[in-house]
């Protein structure tokens, strides 16, 4: 498929870490753009040694530039020099720089490191003829990409998933990233009503929702039938905000009423340590199993095993794996926190529940195990179709194709580095 004639011609993306195994959405979104004829130069501030488990991460390593692979010298010498041939937009950086440091909890090291990478930054999008910077999530990667465009790089824009960035959107200067922005894409509704929280109304045309997709390849041509075992599966990193500890308490009130289930967590985390400490406190090694990073193809095995997928998560943007699991015509067990209530209808193509309610999920996994192998199909079909009309990858990329055609889409003025923010 070949590009409008008004699209640019190259894009850069900017992530902190990439490849990784839990940013399969972004490898997914820049392959689907450049089906469309726009060329994407893959940018990541670190992970060019991380081990890996996607042979397909693996291609894009290879393909990724990284800005401190060697070491924070470079940068600070494109700084050194960008200071010289441009000392006014190195000033106007600086400010800006230290304008985010004061209102930040990270330390003013950090920020000038930010300031450092910009600079480098500016040399290789200038090297490559790159029309229109784009970083993924509205931490450190925006921050630098705004430091970018004002030291005399491309218009740039970002993608804001949650909830970190909804955790402390004052410490991340989110208002004033999106109002420097040529425009900000939210994954959800949930996600642009925060946004409009931080935004005047002035800069509210600028955010769009895109949503993450899926390849039809993911679940195209797969038998996809009921599983007989009384199994459910956890996708996602081990950490507090995911709730696999309330998930684990609610596995043993299920098995404390004489009901037979297998729980498979996968993914790994920093709270791995703390949730194999519960299951063998709880008596439940037998019940439990816990993988480890996992590759794409070995999750989609695990969701295709299972009756449904279960994610009890406290705080969340809208879950990749979600959709993933409704794809693969498997209906969930969640919760009514940010975006999931967007894609998941309770009773339809899954079970909502409130979050951190320990009872609520525990009846959830019961219906769910109790329900009958027709009930189960139904749900997973109505899944499937809810997913696909939502969450297609290629069009969603268009939309994002379109947004960066040009100024003639969002037009918006570069504030000056003094500008206030909320």
């Amino acid at each position: 498929m070949s590009a409008s004639p008004t699209s640019p011609r190259r894009v850069a993306y900017l992530i902190n870490q990439y490849p990784k195994v839990s940013h399969s959405f972004i490898r997914r979104e820049i392959l689907a753009l450049e089906r469309r004829g726009v060329a994407v130069l893959r940018i990541a501030v670190r992970g060019w040694s991380d081990a890996l488990a996607d042979p397909a991460d693996e291609a894009e390593r290879s393909r990724t530039r990284y800005l401190l692979q060697r070491g924070l010298v470079p940068p600070l010498l494109a700084a050194a020099r960008l200071g010289l041939a441009r000392p006014g937009r190195f000033v106007a950086a600086a400010r800006l720089a230290l304008s985010m440091w004061r209102r930040s909890g990270r330390t003013l090291f950090h920020h000038l490191a930010y300031l450092a990478e910009a600079a480098e930054l500016v040399g290789w999008l200038a090297a490559e003829r790159i029309d229109h910077l784009h970083a993924h999530f509205g931490t450190n990667p925006a921050e630098v990409a705004m430091l970018a465009r004002v030291l005399g790089g491309p218009p740039y824009s970002f993608t804001v998933h949650g909830p970190e960035e909804f955790d402390k959107p004052e410490a991340l200067g989110l208002g004033e990233k999106g109002r420097r922005a040529a425009f900000v894409v939210a994954i959800s509704s949930f996600g642009r009503s925060q946004l409009y929280r931080w935004l005047p109304q002035a800069h509210w045309h600028k955010v769009q929702v895109v949503h993450c997709g899926l390849e039809r390849v993911f679940h195209d041509g797969l038998a996809t039938g009921v599983a007989a075992a009384p199994r459910l599966v956890c996708v996602g990193r081990l950490c507090e905000q995911k709730g696999q500890l309330l998930l684990v308490q609610a596995l043993q009130r299920v098995l404390a009423q004489g009901v037979a289930l297998e729980l498979v967590l996968a993914g790994d985390g920093e709270l791995r340590a703390e949730i194999e400490a519960l299951i063998e406190r709880l008596g439940l090694r037998s019940q439990v199993r816990i993988t480890g990073w996992i590759g794409s193809a070995e999750v989609r095995a695990e969701i295709v095993a299972a009756r449904a997928l279960v994610l009890p998560s406290f705080a969340e943007g809208l879950p990749v794996v979600i959709m993933e699991a409704m794809a693969l015509r498997r209906p969930v067990i969640t919760t009514f926190v940010a975006g999931i209530p967007e894609l998941v209808r309770d009773g339809e193509n899954g079970w909502l529940v409130p979050a951190g309610d320990i009872d609520a999920l525990a009846s959830a996994i019961q219906a769910c195990l109790a329900a009958s192998p027709d009930v189960l199909e139904r749900m997973g079909a109505a899944a499937h179709r809810r997913v696909l009309e939502r969450h297609d990858i290629d069009r969603e990329a268009a939309k994002l194709a379109a947004l960066f055609a040009g100024p003639d889409r969002v037009t918006v003025a570069v504030p000056d580095a003094a500008g206030p923010a909320r």
